[in-house]
């Protein structure tokens, strides 16, 4: 069996007027995330680190942010075609970690609707799948609130 590890990190800058959507869950929080797409950083994290364990590619290279197609999508939507682009070179999911990096705002109690949403698009158990929250100790932009990042690795087989 052939295994290959993929890491995938992403940054958004906080905004007002914008709904904030992590790992396609919609949080109450007074900003979100500017970007061309619905800015999930959690997802846009997770996609480069498929891609990139399948060697193929990144995100920007699938959906430029120059494509009006790709104009506020959900995040959710890009990620069945990551699954279906890796289901076409014939891997499998081991398992997904997730780390986000945001002071605010706290996001462990929706870690389960992540899980359970991530789990559907990538067709994998929820038992696959990690994902943690950490501040920075209110240093550097993601301590300042200016922004949120997010840094995913995974393992693929076949």
């Amino acid at each position: 069996m052939e295994s290959r590890i993929g890491a995938g990190f992403d940054v958004h800058r906080l905004t007002e007027g914008r709904p904030l959507i992590l790992g396609g869950v919609e949080i109450p929080f007074e900003k979100g995330l500017l970007g061309h797409s619905d800015a999930d950083v959690l997802i846009h994290a997770l996609m480069d680190a498929l891609l990139g364990a399948a060697a193929l590619g990144d995100i920007g290279r699938h959906f430029p942010d120059n494509d009006p197609q790709y104009k506020d999508i959900s995040s959710m939507k890009l990620l069945e075609k990551v699954k279906k682009l890796i289901d076409e070179e014939f891997y499998g999911i081991s398992n997904v970690d997730i780390t986000v990096m945001a002071e605010r705002p706290k996001i462990k109690s929706y870690i389960d609707d992540m899980t359970e949403k991530i789990g559907e698009a990538l067709e994998i158990d929820k038992s696959k799948i990690n994902i943690k929250g950490t501040t920075t100790e209110k240093l550097g932009f993601v301590g300042r609130e200016e922004g949120i990042a997010a840094q995913a690795v995974c393992l693929l087989y076949r």
